[in-house]
């Protein structure tokens, strides 16, 4: 019988140091959380004191993303103005080139059917070979009343050139 009680009393301190053991680990378990808990509420708060940075980072970002579209919007209409401004200059060079034609059509010196032509302001084909030669064709004899009939009209093509009036 001693050897049973023995066993017995081995077993209840094997189960008290177990129960102890336990109560030691829920207790830490228990610390773990609190001091989790802790943490977190201490994140909170300085989270807390983050916001009106936050917000102005936000506010920032919002004031930029605007400036952004205005500058979209403005480089939008200014390839607009572009677009408009190089079919404005297609135009009137087309208007141009079109008289051009015509004075090239009726200048007897003009070979406008040549298959290299390309009408140019102050080009046609002068007697003297010149482009753009002046040609008086009257008589002066020092009286001064000679009679210009080669007369050029300065026009502003973009070119600086001159441009026979017909």
């Amino acid at each position: 019988m001693d050897d049973v009680v023995v066993w017995i009393i081995i077993a209840v301190v094997a189960l008290a140091v177990l129960a102890v053991i336990a109560y030691l680990l829920s207790q830490q378990q228990k610390r773990k959380k609190q001091q989790a808990h802790e943490h977190a509420t201490h994140l909170r708060r300085e989270a807390e004191t983050h916001t009106p940075a936050v917000t102005d980072a936000q506010l920032e970002a919002r004031q930029a993303e605007a400036k952004a579209e205005l500058a979209r919007t403005e480089a939008e209409r200014a390839e607009l103005r572009a677009t408009e401004a190089r079919q404005g200059s297609a135009v009137t060079e087309a208007k141009q080139e079109d008289v051009l034609r015509e004075a090239d059509r009726l200048d007897p010196h003009v070979d406008h059917r040549a298959d290299d032509y390309r009408p140019a302001p102050g080009t046609g084909a002068e007697p003297s070979g010149d482009a753009g030669a002046h040609t008086d064709t009257g008589t002066d004899n020092g009286t001064g009343t000679g009679t210009d009939t080669g007369t050029e009209i300065p026009t502003d093509n973009g070119t600086g050139g001159r441009h026979r009036d017909v």
